[in-house]
């Protein structure tokens, strides 16, 4: 059986991940649909990037507080912000990757989970 206030509450925090993102310009942003992957780690995993690590971490900390803001909700786990090279925020049901572009292209998390319902986000 569906659980439908889950499904709600998963949509909700990721238009306010993706709106924390926008809000500083991160670039190719992807939702990638796991919820249908036996075994998968979450339901959904938000992609982008920055193009420095004061971008990088900048987007990060605006998804901790669109997060904060719009669904009362902090990250379970975070890690990454020392080097911000790939900081990612985990919300149990939602992961967000934050990646510099070399480290992004080098890790291709589109690739490795390309059995996943991929979406793209216009920036």
């Amino acid at each position: 059986m569906i659980d439908i206030k889950k499904e709600t509450d998963t949509e909700q925090l990721t238009d306010a991940v993706i709106a924390g993102i926008q809000e500083i310009k991160g670039s190719g942003i992807v939702k990638l649909d796991l919820s249908k992957i036996e075994n998968s780690v979450c339901a959904k995993f938000i992609i982008c990037s920055g193009n420095s690590a004061t971008q990088v971490q900048a987007i990060a900390e605006s998804v901790e507080e669109f997060v904060k803001k719009q669904v009362n909700q902090k990250p379970w786990h975070r890690e990454g912000y020392q080097n911000a090279e790939w900081i990612l925020l985990d919300f149990v049901n939602v992961v967000v990757h934050v990646f510099n572009d070399a480290t992004r292209k080098f890790y291709n998390l589109e690739g490795l989970w390309a059995d996943a319902g991929i979406e793209l986000i216009n920036d």
